[in-house]
């Protein structure tokens, strides 16, 4: 896979390194880089509560009765190493001329624990905000003043919830949905997602199991449509899916004990009990299948059909791997499916790109907070293939997805068909907190190829499909399996046609 423009690594670099998203996402990662103005704030008016240098002696007394934060210069640089370190107060009177009139920056502290974790994870998420977030103006308010306001405003709190509701309160003002923050338990599903591998037994938990093949839940004799009872002797009724699952995952090298209500091939319905071990599971965004067709000139031909679910680490790698497996097969041309593909790692939608691109093309438009445009190009591309190709797209195509489709479209690589897709055009930076929460920043607008703006008006397809007279496919296929059911969609039936006009063209050229 040949590699991006340069611009690609100063690009994703000044937008909070979202090329690193293939590393493990944390304040550390991006110290390097993220606070890259922490000298220009010494001459900006903080907007919050300022009191002078203390002496020792009156540094001490405000640390014995617990009642203020301190947030100084130092502090500052300590949130862009990604360490912080709070005490009740800090005196900041140093023998440096450079130095001479620093003041310290109070706030007051909780004495709940709980809370006074939350204050801290709030500066963190100010900080990272104040120096990465798309709009410099925060929605036209006094983003400082804020930082005050939501720490006076917990100090009275007395749970870590009503602490993290403030916190979320002052994110909100932002006007932006994609800016939030997420608690641990929902990061880790989240970098689940991402990585594409987690620690487990292979099951997804519904209201009836689907289980990965192959996996340690497969070789112990579960079966997708089995019903899931109870993990470790306790029930499951009214627990959360999503609870469930935490509980079925663990260390590698543990076991879990699930009872499970099934039906054998007579129709016979039992209970089972399993003991399964946990391993690491390799969860696969690509699902794909050949699809044969009679094209007009009444030649046999194979369609190679690629759904892709998630835009994880693996994805191009995998994609990569099932091209090619295709093209040794005698595939001639190709339908990649990105419907209800909510999106993920923007650098690997850039790297599923380049398996289909050609050339120095332009893939996508970023403009950063400046209002910077810049462009972020291959660099002497070779595609795996130059075989026709139709992109699927619908509503539930975002973010990277769109990228992506308009990547292909833009460049006249692939015909686009479907539905409008969903319209997110913007891009946001993953860092993980100190409390294991992780905040998502938008920072950054991007544009399609064409400088067509996605953000809210989404990517018209080329031909329009309806689905109402036929069945959808599967959410995902094996490898290998009958493309029946895929026969039986209508928009497939559509991307077939269109790639036989591409092929007729290529035959008149």
């Amino acid at each position: 896979m040949e590699a991006l423009n340069s611009n690609l690594d100063c690009t994703l670099s000044k937008l909070s390194r979202v090329s690193k998203f293939s590393s493990k996402p944390t304040s550390k990662l991006l110290s390097s880089c993220r606070f890259s103005c922490l000298n220009s704030w010494r001459s900006k008016n903080l907007g919050v509560k300022v009191v002078p240098c203390l002496d020792q002696k009156k540094d001490s007394s405000k640390a014995e009765n617990g009642s203020f934060l301190a947030v100084n210069e130092d502090l500052f640089k300590m949130v862009a190493k990604g360490v912080l370190a709070f005490t009740a107060a800090v005196s900041l009177c140093c023998e440096s001329p450079a130095f001479a009139e620093s003041l310290t920056v109070a706030f007051p502290v909780s004495h709940a624990r709980e809370v006074n974790t939350v204050q801290r994870t709030l500066v963190e998420a100010w900080g990272l905000i104040r120096e990465t977030f798309i709009d410099p103006t925060f929605n036209h308010q006094d983003w400082d003043l804020k930082l005050q306001q939501t720490m006076v405003e917990m100090f009275p709190l007395r749970s870590e919830d009503a602490a993290y509701n403030k916190l979320k309160g002052m994110l909100s003002t932002l006007g932006d949905p994609f800016t939030r923050i997420i608690s641990p338990k929902e990061y880790q599903s989240f970098r689940i997602g991402s990585d594409g591998n987690l620690q487990g037994v292979g099951l997804f938990v519904n209201v009836v199991l689907s289980c990965l093949e192959n996996s340690p839940a497969a070789r112990a004799g579960i079966h997708e449509g089995d019903e899931l009872m109870e993990i470790n002797g306790e029930r499951l009724d009214g627990v959360a899916s999503e609870a469930a699952a935490q509980k079925l995952r663990g260390r590698v090298g543990t076991s879990v004990t699930v009872k499970v209500h099934s039906v054998d091939d007579l129709g016979s319905s039992y209970v089972k009990e399993v003991k399964i071990p946990r391993e690491v599971i390799k969860l696969s965004p690509i699902s794909s299948a050949i699809i044969s067709h009679r094209t007009p000139d009444g030649h046999l031909s194979k369609t190679g059909y690629v759904k892709l679910s998630t835009f994880s680490q693996a994805a191009a790698v995998e994609m990569e791997n099932t091209v090619n497996e295709m093209e040794n097969q005698g595939v001639q041309s190709y339908i990649l499916d990105l419907r209800n593909n909510p999106g993920g790692l923007v650098k690997a939608g850039l790297d599923v790109a380049q398996i289909w691109l050609d050339g120095t093309e332009t893939l996508v438009n970023t403009i950063d907070r400046d209002g910077n445009m810049l462009p972020i190009n291959l660099i002497d591309g070779h595609a795996i293939t130059r075989d026709p190709l139709v992109v699927l797209v619908n509503e539930g195509s975002a973010s990277a997805s769109e990228i992506l489709a308009g990547a292909l479209h833009d460049n006249g690589r692939a015909t686009l068909v479907g539905h409008r897709t969903f319209g997110k055009g913007k891009i946001q930076s993953v860092t993980e907190l100190n409390d294991g929460s992780a905040l998502f920043i938008t920072v950054a607008k991007y544009l399609s190829p064409a400088l067509h703006d996605i953000d809210q008006v989404g990517i018209t397809p080329d031909v329009q499909c309806t689905t109402d007279f036929l069945n959808s496919p599967k959410d995902s296929f094996k490898n290998g399996s009958s493309a029946s059911s895929l026969e039986r969609d209508s928009c497939i039936l559509v991307a077939e046609h269109q790639l036989d006009i591409q092929e007729s063209k290529g035959s008149a050229s």
